[in-house]
């Protein structure tokens, strides 16, 4: 059987590929947003603001924060190419550049045997809102580019959860998308080029969550269980000398941050309080926090295996006093 040999959760906010002095680009935006979701509310900055009185404005230092994620983000990166791995399982959740209204699985896996992953068009990086289109363009190659996937590893993923009793969507070629080019997102995007270094990739297995969009996204329970059956089927795949390893991208708490969420959160992980991480409520999980949904996923798949969890970074990237930004955290499992 396949050994599951590694393990990480990455944060992949574009706070982290924004210079710290254009943070306040995302800031302007949350003053506009009439829909800031914390908590099981919606609420406008104003409302926001008055709700968490006395605010954030002490813990807003980009220049630190931004620092401690980027050191992290390598340390990370330097783990996962020590891990001398034969094939990943990327689980994150795609923001519709793929997957839209059309169909939207809850959760899908990629059977190809290549992928694309494209650079965007100046159009689309136009198109995008303030602040974002500085960042986006550290998770896409400079031109055109084929990363590997891992079709036998993919089909048995599909088979061994569909026999566990879930219904994944099977997807050997990727839409056209929001961009038009049929290529792979950034929650990908980002682990092929700030942790792997965006030259040539390990063959991968992308699995999508739909954490965001309803009205579907799995609940915590279903996203642990779909990942305990996830791990199960890794360790049953054939060759016995293939290392996998398997990482979630996205998270944690954002558009507003939420510390306690977090901090409970990562408890969790560290003490493997299955309880915990199945009894998230949904409504905690909206707008970037349903992200948590990824690393759930991973946490499943992780659960019963020998690796043990490490924290090796927590940033609460705050941007505005009313607490919205992004917290980024990242973590390893990695033997005892």
């Amino acid at each position: 059987m396949a050994i599951l040999a590694f393990g990480a959760g990455t944060s992949h906010g574009p706070q982290l590929s924004t210079p710290p002095s254009q943070w306040g680009l995302r800031a302007s935006a949350d003053h506009r947003n009439a829909a800031l979701a914390f908590r099981g509310g919606d609420y406008t900055y104003t409302e926001l603001l008055a709700l968490r009185s006395p605010g954030f404005a002490a813990e807003i230092s980009p220049a630190a924060r931004h620092a401690a994620c980027r050191q992290a983000i390598d340390e990370l990166g330097a783990q996962l190419k020590d891990a001398a791995l034969d094939a990943l399982v990327v689980v994150s959740s795609d923001h519709k550049e793929v997957y839209g209204d059309e169909l939207l699985p809850q959760f899908a896996v990629y059977w190809g045997e290549t992928m694309r992953h494209e650079p965007l068009s100046p159009e689309s990086l136009d198109a995008m809102p303030p602040g974002l289109a500085v960042a986006e363009v550290a998770n896409v190659p400079a031109e055109s580019t084929v990363r590997s996937g891992h079709q036998p590893l993919a089909l048995h993923l599909i088979r061994q959860t569909s026999a566990a009793g879930f219904d994944p969507a099977a997807s050997l070629a990727l839409p056209a998308g929001r961009h038009g080019d049929h290529g792979i997102p950034h929650g990908w995007g980002f682990v092929f080029q700030q942790l792997l270094g965006g030259g040539e990739t390990l063959p991968t297995v992308p699995v999508f969550v739909n954490t965001f969009w309803q009205p579907n996204p799995p609940s915590a329970a279903r996203c642990f269980d779909f990942g305990v059956a996830l791990g199960a089927a890794i360790e049953s795949f054939f060759p016995s000398d293939l290392r996998v390893g398997i990482i979630a991208s996205g998270g944690l708490s954002h558009f507003v941050i939420d510390e306690e969420l977090d901090r409970d959160f990562l408890r969790a992980l560290a003490t493997r309080d299955a309880d915990h991480l199945r009894g998230i409520e949904d409504d905690l999980m909206r707008s970037g926090t349903s992200e948590l949904r990824n690393w759930i996923v991973v946490a499943g798949a992780l659960h019963s295996s020998d690796l043990r969890p490490r924290l090796l970074a927590y940033e609460p990237c705050y941007r505005t006093e009313a607490g919205t930004g992004c917290a980024m955290a990242f973590q390893v499992w990695e033997p005892a």
